[in-house]
C-alpha cells in the first residue's frame, strides 16, 4: 500500500484540465515530473473519466483503503 499526502496530490493536480481520462492524467503527471509515488498510484486508478481533482483523490483513497 502506498500513501500520498492529499495536500501534495492536490498541489500536483491543480493545473490539470478536467474532465480527464486516466491515460491523459498519467501522461500529464509524467510530463510535469510528478513524484514516482504519485505516478504509481495514478497507474492503479480505474480507467474512467475524472471530472475533478476530488474524483482523483477519492479514487486514490479507495486504493489506499484496500
Amino acid at each position: 500500500m502506498t500513501t500520498v499526502n492529499s495536500v501534495q496530490l492536490q498541489k500536483n493536480l491543480h493545473e490539470t484540465n478536467y474532465p480527464i481520462s486516466k491515460k491523459d492524467l498519467i501522461k500529464y503527471a509524467e510530463e510535469k515530473g510528478f513524484d514516482e509515488k504519485i505516478l504509481r498510484l495514478l497507474k492503479q486508478l480505474p480507467s474512467i473519466q475524472y471530472e475533478t481533482p476530488v474524483d482523483v483523490s477519492k479514487a486514490i483513497a479507495n486504493i489506499n483503503n484496500q
